[in-house]
């Protein structure tokens, strides 16, 4: 049951407000806020966490902690009435404090990493855009609300994708990315029609009533809702089949990067379906897809990542794996919604601490990405050594780090899921480890370690505090995060009115201790894989490897895929179509207007001027009517 705002709830509607004005005022200025607008940019979002902390507390201090915040009516039709609102309750509010406590921590460490760029002013601007779009995403009360942030989100981060938009290859990735979201807002928007075809409403409280013990929306409505939804959602986190356009956002700088990858827009899926977890219970058929989909995108993420040479690259499909075990829990139903949340929350953490490092990294080797050319930065660069190691822990599950916390739950959700299927899902989460201990391994000790491999314009050093500040914050995150979350159940208890309880039979498949052993096991095992594999590495990438390497190097030769099956048929069927508008379409329309052009010329040709011809014509005329009545008269 949803109560009306109190206090400093009635002001809810400032955690989109403030940082959407900023970004305009940004955006507006020109070039006299090149120097205020970074301070401008970074102190909103510090704003914004503190006043998200104050609204934490006074949820957390009502019994019922969903609080709806009423704003205007937005479309006062008959038969269809939307009203504007936000939605203050436990899964809002634990998206709210990451986006802007990770967010606020990238916005500080932006502010040094783009200080000598001379459009900061613009990049800042985007970043608060970004943020006011995905805060409205998690906020709405409605779906249709929420679609304005999906979409906000989506434009904000093509412009940040191709931030660079005088490099081609920065272009090209801000529009694959904005083509492949386009794909799945289509599935969004078919479910947000089918709910209004099906029960009159968008909003969260009138579709959900339809569901559940006493809802009267059938199985099939419910699957196909479920099914778009998802579809919506995998574009948004890049999940297979859509997964191909979050490798090429690396293209932009690194603290979108981190923004994007780490406690934003990748999150956006997994929100959409725990939000929509009413929707997916009553759907077997969906949850079904959804775990399916989740092991597909975990185990391409972990293959792809294997064989990429390019730092930022290798986090990237990383960050696919990862929304792919959460994927993988939120499927999983009734009782794992929490844990896959969970593990999202210690995904900011740590995959933020990672790409803060590495774009440390990269700044200190001038721009310079490629991992064979780096080698021996640990001893020259160890506060950024120090960070990566704390996110490395984390995401590869090393004991009592984030990870170990986070991600070996749904590991053993996986097996608990019972029967055969249970087995195939958690196998295969327990390989994914096993191939993220290997991938991750080997992006430490090719960056970390081993000889110098650096160019002769290179100069490694320490970023400025601005940087290193923020990533210390975050990589201690990324080490007790996952144990503050999970700490006597804190968060699976705040997320029960949101998500519904989280439930541990204490009847496993496996034992809690002795899959906790294989996964330490198959962990270890990547990690020493990936030291003596890669304890010496070739500048140069070798040629005639196995054909797993090549394949990992392809990305599994989904581009290739998408290429030949679909971006050539499309470009064909385009050319086709403008050539029947073109000799077709506008040829039909441009042969008739050419026949009355010349019927008329020809016809003008009569009108000679003579009085004799037109005499001549009007006896042609009276004789052949008379000629007519004749042969009628006499038939």
């Amino acid at each position: 049951m949803l109560i009306a705002a109190t206090g400093a709830q009635t002001g809810v509607w400032l955690l989109v407000a403030i940082p959407a004005i900023s970004a305009a005022v940004l955006l507006i200025a020109g070039r006299r806020a090149d120097r205020w607008g970074p301070l401008l940019g970074a102190a909103v979002p510090v704003a914004l966490f503190v006043y998200a902390v104050v609204l934490f507390f006074s949820v957390k201090g009502q019994t019922n902690r969903e609080v709806d915040r009423h704003l205007f009516s937005w479309v006062p039709v008959a038969g269809f009435h939307v009203d504007a609102g936000m939605l203050l309750d436990p899964l809002s509010l634990v998206f709210i404090l990451l986006i802007t406590g990770v967010g606020a921590l990238i916005h500080i460490y932006a502010v040094g990493y783009m200080a000598h760029d001379p459009g900061r002013r613009r990049f800042f601007g985007y970043f608060n855009l970004f943020i006011a779009a995905m805060l409205l995403l998690v906020l709405s009360d409605s779906y249709l609300l929420m679609y304005v942030g999906w979409e906000g989100v989506g434009v904000a981060s093509y412009l940040l994708i191709s931030y660079y938009f005088n490099r081609p290859v920065a272009a090209t990735a801000g529009n694959k990315a904005f083509f492949a979201n386009r794909v799945g807002d289509v599935g969004l928007s078919i479910a947000i029609m089918l709910m209004f075809v099906n029960f009159g409403s968008t909003s969260f409280a009138g579709v959900f009533n339809h569901f559940g013990a006493h809802g009267n929306a059938s199985s099939g409505v419910a699957a196909a809702i479920g099914l778009m939804l998802l579809l919506g959602a995998c574009g948004k986190s890049g999940q297979f089949p859509l997964q191909t356009w979050l490798p090429d956002a690396m293209e932009g700088p690194t603290p979108v990067s981190a923004l994007i990858h780490a406690a934003t827009m990748v999150t956006a899926g997994v929100y959409l379906i725990a939000r929509s977890n009413a929707i997916f219970d009553a759907s077997g058929a969906a949850r079904t897809v959804v775990t399916i989909i989740g092991v597909i995108t975990l185990l391409y993420g972990c293959i792809a990542g294997c064989g990429q040479d390019d730092l930022k690259r290798v986090l990237a499909n990383s960050t696919v794996s990862q929304i792919g075990y959460m994927f993988l829990a939120v499927g999983l139903g009734p009782g794992v919604y929490a844990i896959g949340i969970i593990h999202l929350l210690g995904h900011g953490f740590f995959k933020a601490a990672l790409f803060l490092s590495a774009g440390s990294v990269m700044h200190a080797m001038n721009d310079r990405i490629n991992m064979r050319r780096f080698g021996g930065l640990a001893r020259v660069m160890p506060i950024t050594f120090a960070v990566f190691l704390c996110g490395y822990l984390a995401i590869i599950g090393f004991p009592f780090a984030t990870g170990f916390w986070t991600k070996d739950k749904i590991i053993e959700a996986a097996f608990d899921h019972g029967g055969t299927s249970g087995y195939i899902l958690g196998i295969c989460a327990l390989l994914g480890a096993g191939i993220t201990a290997f991938y991750m391994t080997r992006a430490l000790v090719m960056t970390f370690f081993g000889k110098r491999r650096w160019e002769d314009d290179v100069h490694p050093h320490e970023a400025p505090v601005t940087m290193t500040a923020p990533m210390i914050v975050l990589g201690l995150l990324a080490l007790v995060g996952g144990f503050l979350l999970i700490f006597g159940g804190g968060v699976q208890h705040w997320l029960t009115p949101s998500v519904g309880p989280s439930v541990e039979t204490g009847v496993h498949t496996v034992s809690k201790v002795v899959l906790t052993a294989i996964t330490l096991v198959v962990v270890a095992l990547g990690v020493a894989g990936g030291f003596a594999a890669f304890r010496s590495v070739p500048v140069a990438q070798p040629q005639g490897v196995s054909p797993v390497t090549t394949l990992a190097r392809r990305n599994l030769y989904a581009d290739a895929f998408n290429e030949k099956v679909l971006m050539r048929p499309g470009q064909w069927l385009t050319r086709a179509l403008v050539f029947f508008d073109n000799r077709g379409v506008d040829g039909a329309v441009g042969g008739i207007g050419a026949g009355f052009g010349g019927g008329s010329a020809r016809l003008r040709r009569i009108q000679t001027g003579f009085v004799r011809s037109y005499a001549l014509s009007m006896l042609g005329g009276t004789v052949a009517l008379v000629a007519v009545l004749l042969a009628v008269r006499f038939q």
